[in-house]
């Protein structure tokens, strides 16, 4: 492992938040666990140098959800960076998220390392889906960038779980994904949500990461939706300069009744 500084991120994903404060997400109020997060990355003994958001960060794609979202994450005051989610108002999203410390920039280095991020949402679906253009503009932005180890970032999967429902809202085009993907040997990373659940997929020398909500959890494996007991969660990654990286997944304690028997959202 390289000695250099790394630096450091933590991926925050499908916090569901909404416009009421109180409004919960199949029993668990969302916020409320979005705090306990909030928390615990602000006791963390390890500096974080940003966050990176994957979607769904609003429940009902409303400005107040996303007022609350600032307000929430302002007293970290840490440099953040986001994607929609099949839940999210790209539109109200760019409206709302327009404090200094939230950036609109999708490509950008950071302590030797690419930043590529994705919007994989489709108007009313729950799956994903990546447009010529954004593909074009992905293989563009690789085309021109150093070649730094480079992480992409988008909401939606494109990798099977072995989860039937879920795998039917992943990443329609996933090919055409890895089309460019396997013509940049520098790329490193692809983290994504959406599956509110860890897991993590290697193809040829890149590895896909998927991370736990701060919400609900989703029961890995299932054929049908079903709810986890898991604990709400973020990824933490270290990355270096010289292409190394490292990264885990942070169980926030989080007690509250959960109703296992929920059969959908």
């Amino acid at each position: 492992m390289s000695d250099t500084y790394p630096v450091s991120v933590a991926q925050i994903t499908d916090i569901h938040l909404f416009a009421d404060e109180n409004q919960e997400l199949l029993g668990i109020p969302t916020k409320d666990s979005f705090c306990a997060v909030i928390e615990h990355l602000g006791n963390l003994d390890t500096e974080i140098d940003m966050l990176l958001l994957t979607g769904d960060i609003s429940g009902d794609g409303s400005p107040e959800s996303y007022e609350n979202l600032q307000n929430l994450l302002y007293p970290l005051r840490l440099p953040t960076y986001s994607v929609p989610g099949n839940h999210d108002c790209s539109n109200v999203m760019k409206e709302v998220l327009n404090l200094k410390l939230f950036s609109r920039r999708k490509s950008f280095e950071r302590g030797g390392w690419n930043f590529i991020l994705l919007n994989s949402c489709i108007s009313e679906q729950a799956h994903g889906y990546l447009s010529i253009e954004t593909l074009d503009w992905l293989d563009a932005q690789l085309t021109i960038l150093d070649s730094k180890p480079t992480l992409i970032a988008l909401h939606h999967p494109p990798f099977l779980i072995n989860s039937q429902w879920l795998d039917k809202s992943r990443l329609q085009n996933p090919e055409d994904l890895f089309a460019i993907i396997d013509r940049h040997s520098y790329i490193k990373l692809v983290i994504c949500g959406h599956i509110h659940q860890e897991f993590q997929y290697q193809r040829y020398q890149v590895n896909y990461l998927s991370t736990p909500s701060t919400c609900i959890q989703f029961q890995p494996n299932s054929p049908d939706f079903t709810l986890d007991d898991k604990q709400p969660g973020f990824r933490y990654l270290k990355l270096y300069s010289n292409g190394d990286w490292e990264s885990w997944v942070e169980r926030v304690p989080f007690l509250y009744p959960l109703n296992l028997s929920n059969t959908g959202h």
